[in-house]
């Protein structure tokens, strides 16, 4: 096999080498994706409960904002220790812990009794699941050559439209077993939704392999090429960007990434939580709801899959993150002038999902061209943890314009300032990796040298 110098840089691979990344693709993802789409349902069906929740606990907007929005304090404060934990102890045991714990948390969440009770269990449920996101980004820089990284994370991050494609009109129809067995139906909707978390954290210690080393499903030539491509590039960002922990911490480009993403946050989750009494207020019933809400979201991963790939066969990528983060921005504020069209006000909702869908796929191999090592680690939950805080700030941000306006227009235009101000950033850290000295955002890898290893 040859070499890998860790200066060189390729255009490509062969043939048989990218069979092998196929293989790491199928065999890795798809259960990562499945825990995802539960993971993000448990995050946001709330949304959905809310419909008749807030109601029978007589929840105010402004108290739901608050309380659910609790959950990105837990993220918040645990991420950072929970990504450290990942690196030491390994991704299946620690991915199986947090997956056991989030599903259980989420289902005694049917339980709560008012807005307090609510907002405790939010926030257990963000200590349970802090470093599940960011865990996965540093475990694909364990797997993953750069080049092929923006695939896998958009791959993963399908989560996000499918859990919303299939479990809006899930959770809605679950909505309708008002009074069986003496509970509401958005208490059998947070009990039945939480539990699959539960059972796939015991399916994780059977599926996960912690590093290309350990895999079995590879042939010693595959783990040999692999464990090379990897190194070197680990090797090229290490001599141009410190790797230790405490680096990290004072990178302006990982504050700078972080405010990007808690933009960019205000606007995912503000929106997903908010979304069904958004389109409840354009007329439709609680079941027509959650089937309407799927739609943006079917849009969104079709057109993330598509972004991500032109930025892996493109240029500097943050030119994508920021024509994305403009399309949702423009969206919004379509949406917010748009309140007394039905099909204007979809249509709007279908281009903002589309075009945070599209920063989330396109986003996250940035960070991951300059971090490596315990400071990919570090960095990783920081940029998620800061930015996840924007998870609070969102849902909160729009009930409170929503109950001082009794209209959704000011929120969603508020919210559209927000997803500007973040493209406006992230050409910051792109322009500043594009200039001499600073790490280079193509997605190739240090690979020339191993275009005859397999």
């Amino acid at each position: 096999m040859a070499s890998v110098s860790a200066a060189s840089v390729g255009a490509g691979f062969t043939p048989e080498q990218e069979k092998i990344l196929s293989k790491l693709l199928w065999r890795i993802v798809p259960f990562l994706l499945l825990c995802y789409i539960v993971a993000y349902l448990d995050r946001v069906n709330v949304g959905i409960a809310s419909l008749t929740m807030n109601r029978d606990l007589g929840i105010s907007p402004y108290e739901f904002g608050w309380s659910a929005g609790l959950f990105f304090f837990g993220y918040f404060l645990a991420e950072v220790p929970s990504n450290l934990a990942l690196q030491a102890i390994g991704a299946r045991k620690w991915i199986a812990r947090i997956l056991i714990t989030w599903g259980l948390i989420s289902a005694a969440t049917a339980f709560v009794v008012g807005p307090v009770s609510f907002g405790v269990m939010r926030f257990l449920l963000g200590l349970g699941e802090a470093g599940f996101t960011p865990g996965v980004f540093l475990y694909f820089t364990y797997w993953f050559p750069a080049r092929v990284r923006g695939t896998a994370t958009a791959a993963f991050l399908l989560g996000i439209p499918i859990a919303n494609i299939v479990g809006a009109p899930i959770s809605s129809s679950l909505l309708t077993l008002d009074g069986l067995a003496g509970l509401h139906g958005w208490q059998w909707l947070l009990i039945l939704e939480g539990l699959p978390a539960t059972l796939l954290g015991f399916v994780c210690f059977f599926t996960l392999t912690d590093k290309p080393e350990q895999a079995k499903w590879l042939s010693p030539e595959e783990r040999s090429w692999l464990a090379e491509v990897l190194a070197a590039e680990r090797q090229a960002i290490a001599a141009k960007h410190s790797s230790r922990l405490k680096d990290a911490f004072v990178n302006w480009r990982v504050l700078v990434c972080a405010a990007v993403n808690f933009c960019a946050i205000i606007g995912s989750v503000g929106l997903g939580l908010w979304m069904p009494q958004i389109i409840k207020g354009l007329g439709f019933s609680v079941v027509a709801v959650g089937f309407i809400a799927a739609i943006p979201y079917i849009c969104g991963a079709v057109t993330m899959m598509l972004w991500a790939r032109l930025s892996d066969r493109g240029g500097e990528r943050s030119w994508f993150v920021a024509s994305a983060l403009l399309v949702g921005a423009a969206s919004l504020i379509v949406c917010g002038y748009a309140t007394s069209s039905a099909l204007i006000s979809i249509v709007a909702l279908c281009g903002a999902v589309i075009g945070i869908m599209c920063y989330q796929s396109t986003f996250w191999p940035i960070p991951s061209s300059f971090l490596t090592g315990s400071a990919a680690a570090g960095g990783l939950a920081m940029i998620v943890s800061i930015g996840n805080l924007g998870g609070f700030v969102g849902p909160y941000l729009i009930g409170m314009i929503r109950q001082s306006t009794d209209s959704f227009s000011w929120a969603l235009i508020s919210v559209a300032a927000f997803l500007t101000l973040a493209a406006i950033l992230i050409r910051v850290v792109g322009a500043s990796l594009q200039r001499p000295g600073g790490a280079t955002d193509r997605h190739t890898g240090p690979i020339a040298s191993l275009s005859k290893g397999i």
